[in-house]
């Protein structure tokens, strides 16, 4: 086992119309497709010269057969020759070896074919091959190919999660920030009235837990995918069940706080353009949906 190869963390099959074509992530987010996968997916048996001289581990600027046809070489830029040329040889989980193609690869191949018959250059068997090329194309001209390896590996779910902490990094801070007044009173006060609570500032201040939990469900839910979880992770409860901050001191200046601003205003509107609580909540989930959620149709207004 040849060592210093890079590793495959993610395996699967990539699956376009009746074509199956292996593919993996790499340790460095690299995605590829097996190369001799490619062959058989353009209607190459994979058997010509150009395997069998990687068999016999021959060096040389051999193109792969699904390329190599003399017509096609005006169509094959520099950069793509490259890297045609030069393959990627990579470890697969199970421990053997392979060689792949960067899967964003696969387009340019595609259109290699496609630019000959356009201009008239093929003969009628090598329309054949182009015509499985522009089949690959339209199965992944709207998602990306690099979107459909990484569904097909199990990549995304990790890719994913990647994403979703450069979002809450933007938002929250490590520590709490120095306290100060950011809950306007007002919006509170539009919350009694939608549930006919007296109203008056010592009310505010002892108000219902339900409060809170609404604060959480109604903002902080609805600002950024997991920001509640990651404030809670962040803002953890002592052992005598308190908070030390109000989750809002963790929310970054250039962002977090100016998104919450916005849910105020947001809020606050839709509460006056109301007269019940559950009018209300109906109006905030439509406008500001949960991640996750899905819009609901609304087929009456009855209360």
């Amino acid at each position: 086992m040849a060592k210093g190869l890079p590793k495959a963390t993610h395996q699967g099959e990539l699956k376009i119309g009746d074509t199956v074509i292996p593919c993996a992530v790499l340790e460095d987010e690299t995605r590829v497709l097996r190369e001799r996968s490619v062959a058989r997916a353009l209607g190459k048996k994979g058997a010509g010269a150009h395997w069998q001289r990687k068999r016999a581990d021959e060096k040389g600027a051999h193109l792969p057969e699904y390329v190599s046809a003399k017509k096609l070489e005006p169509f094959i830029e520099l950069e793509i020759r490259d890297k045609l040329l030069n393959p990627i040889t990579y470890m697969t989980k199970s421990g053997t070896e392979a060689q792949g193609l960067p899967a964003h690869l696969l387009s340019d191949i595609c259109n290699i074919w496609l630019k000959a018959r356009e201009k008239g250059a093929l003969s009628k068997a090598q329309e054949k091959t182009a015509l499985k090329a522009e089949l690959l194309m339209r199965g992944f001209a709207h998602v990306g190919i690099t979107a459909l390896v990484d569904e097909a590996t199990g990549y995304q779910d990790l890719r994913m999660k990647g994403v979703l902490n450069e979002i809450l990094n933007q938002f929250l801070l490590n520590e709490a920030k120095k306290y100060e007044v950011t809950f306007p009173l007002v919006l509170y006060k539009e919350w009694f009235r939608l549930n006919n609570w007296p109203w008056s500032v010592e009310n505010a201040q002892k108000r219902p837990s339900i409060i809170g939990k609404w604060t959480n469900k109604y903002i902080y839910e609805r600002m950024a995918p997991n920001l509640l979880g990651e404030l809670e992770k962040r803002n953890s409860k002592t052992d005598k069940g308190y908070r030390k901050h109000k989750h809002f001191q963790f929310l970054t200046d250039e962002v977090g706080e100016p998104r919450l601003r916005e849910f105020f205003g947001g809020l606050l509107a839709l509460a006056r353009a109301t007269t019940n609580w559950k009018k209300y909540v109906r109006l905030v989930e439509r406008a500001y949906p949960a991640f996750g959620d899905q819009y609901t149709i609304d087929l009456g207004d009855d209360d």
